[in-house]
């Protein structure tokens, strides 16, 4: 029988550092297009628009960026709404920072090899700070480190956009990825990916022992939660 009520701490294949990266490069596309068709972008740039506010300027940094297709969905909405962004990128693998290199679309972007922890912004620190399909990798232990170091390091906030930890997003993502994807990566982790996810209950353990208290979270499809800190004088708009 499968524990929904505890975060699994199984580690992901892609938590491994031997898999060749022409395997890791399909992975990011199978999630791409799961992000663009079932939500995922869409909920990112509702937890950037909340904290945007009606600012026509900002800067906004991604830690665990992967193939930096959440920046390239951000830089779309912006264009379109006649924002101007400065984006940065973080994440630890080279190859990944390679591969988004290479597809992004955004002018003025910087893409960091880097553990986020060891990044210094200096004073020059991005106004908001995300992750999407990032914590869930992360044992509460680190996620209380991580809540700390996004606050810090933000001037106006941070937002997560995470998985739900449920029957049901377990059992669709199980059938689907078996069914369509091409993958051994999407198929081996996008199931456990669930299981290590969360529950409306385990963020506010994780937000309380970081000494947040400013912040909400919202349900999303598709089976997605939304975490944002709220933004300085004022609550987060709709």
């Amino acid at each position: 029988m499968i524990d929904y009520r505890h975060r699994s701490y199984q580690k992901e294949f892609l938590d491994r550092d031997d898999i060749p990266f022409e395997d890791i490069r399909q992975n990011m596309k199978e999630l791409n297009f799961i992000n663009t068709y079932l939500g995922g972008h869409s909920i990112t740039i509702a937890g950037f628009k909340n904290l945007l506010g009606k600012k026509k300027f900002t800067s906004v940094c991604e830690i665990g960026c992967g193939g930096g297709d959440n920046l390239n969905a951000i830089y779309n909405w912006s264009k379109k709404n006649k924002v101007k962004i400065k984006f940065t990128g973080v994440d630890v693998n080279g190859n990944c920072i390679a591969y988004a290199t290479t597809k992004s679309q955004i002018e003025d972007v910087s893409f960091i090899v880097s553990d986020y922890k060891l990044v210094d912004f200096g004073t020059d620190k991005p106004e908001i700070i995300f992750a999407s399909l990032f914590c869930h990798h992360f044992t509460d232990e680190d996620l209380i480190q991580m809540m700390k170091w996004m606050k810090a390091n933000s001037n106006l906030g941070f937002f997560i956009n995470d998985l739900h930890r449920h029957p049901i997003a377990y059992h669709f993502i199980k059938i689907t990825s078996k069914l369509f994807s091409s993958s051994y990566l999407v198929k081996n982790d996008a199931p456990l990916s669930v299981l290590r996810g969360f529950k409306k209950q385990d963020w506010k353990n994780i937000l309380l022992q970081a000494g947040i208290t400013n912040y909400t979270i919202q349900w999303k499809w598709a089976f997605r939660w939304l975490l944002a800190t709220c933004p300085p004088k004022g609550k987060l708009r709709s």
